[in-house]
């Protein structure tokens, strides 16, 4: 990913806080080993709180999986996003430009074959997203039924080997310019844009 110096995110909370955030990525693989096309699925995807590990699944009728064992994949969590206009600037000459977060992961592919740990995978992504107060429980699933859903789908992880973000926050402006623009996001009904806003706080004095 193209990140100019004063949009590089290194701080391993905030790219924690992005994927956690944003946890329905893309991932991107080749085709075959013999074809370079892409080919990519949005899925939702977990972290572990070391940034070493990604665990998802997909459809075992998505032929994604039948080529990608063993190849190094990416993963992108695409964050809030806002169009700044450079009428919130005040001045000229200015032209507008788009705020945004994104975190590319880059790792290993790995199939996960083992029952329990499969079973353990999908209990946390339903604890994770499920509403606290909610009545679902997976424990009250016929086994037969889990079995069956088990096999319509290819669970694996992505050993994380390096990692790409950028939080493009009007960095490259003045102080005065960026409480403008901060300004104009919080007023807005927008959940981008407030979030954007949000960001751009945490950023001020960078």
């Amino acid at each position: 990913m193209f990140i100019p110096k004063y949009f590089e995110l290194k701080d391993q909370n905030y790219i924690l806080q992005i994927i956690k955030e944003n946890p329905f990525a893309t991932l991107v693989s080749l085709s075959s080993r013999e074809n370079s096309e892409p080919i990519a699925t949005q899925i939702p995807l977990l972290v572990d709180e070391n940034l070493k590990v990604l665990n998802g699944h997909i459809a075992y009728a998505n032929e994604q999986w039948k080529n990608i064992e063993g190849q190094s994949v990416l993963c992108i969590f695409a964050g809030a996003q806002s169009y700044i206009s450079s009428s919130w600037y005040e001045e000229m000459p200015t032209v507008p430009t788009w705020n945004y977060l994104s975190v590319h992961v880059y790792g290993k592919w790995e199939r996960v074959t083992d029952q329990d740990e499969i079973i353990q995978s999908l209990k946390d992504l339903i604890s994770t997203y499920e509403e606290a107060n909610s009545v679902y429980n997976f424990d009250q699933l016929e086994p037969e039924y889990i079995d069956k859903m088990i096999k319509a789908i290819i669970p694996f992880r992505i050993k994380i080997e390096r990692i790409e973000a950028k939080a493009k926050l009007s960095q490259n402006h003045s102080k005065e310019r960026r409480e403008k623009v901060i300004r104009h996001l919080e007023q807005s009904d927008s959940e981008n844009d407030q979030t954007i806003g949000t960001w751009m706080r945490k950023f001020i004095n960078r």
